[in-house]
């Protein structure tokens, strides 16, 4: 009697999908920093820094764009690294914790700071997984 140990060849998902996954939680995630965002001003907290309120929609704008050069990361390491799902994680909640400086430095209130804080957390919770889900 022989045993045979089938294997099954590990396939890399495709880049579309990459693409479309991080697209999609991207715009998931700018309409959520969005909301908060609203909320949070809606609540009675501020959202000047340096005495400019900033503005709404501003915080859908600029999670997308951040959203779109992580995804740019994600191509990088999918074609670069040796374990691109655990590089990407690495990286991205490095980054994450990185965004912080300039809401801790800001001239704002605390709970001004809180909320732009919160807003990255939202962000990297919705996307972090999503991409990863699409690197082997």
């Amino acid at each position: 009697m022989t045993a045979t140990l089938a294997t099954v060849p590990t396939v890399a998902p495709s880049i579309g999908r990459l693409l479309r996954d991080g697209a999609v939680a991207g715009v998931l995630a700018a309409v959520a920093t969005a909301a908060v965002a609203a909320t949070g001003q809606a609540a009675g907290i501020s959202l000047d820094v340096s005495g400019a309120p900033i503005p709404v929609p501003g915080f859908a704008v600029t999670t997308a764009i951040f959203a779109t050069l992580g995804l740019l990361i994600a191509l990088a390491l999918r074609r670069y690294a040796a374990r691109p799902r655990t590089a990407w994680i690495r990286t991205t909640v490095v980054l994450t914790a990185l965004s912080f400086t300039p809401d801790l430095l800001a001239d704002a209130a605390p709970t001004t700071k809180a909320l732009l804080m919160t807003t990255h957390l939202i962000a990297a919770a919705i996307i972090i997984p999503a991409v990863a889900r699409r690197l082997r």
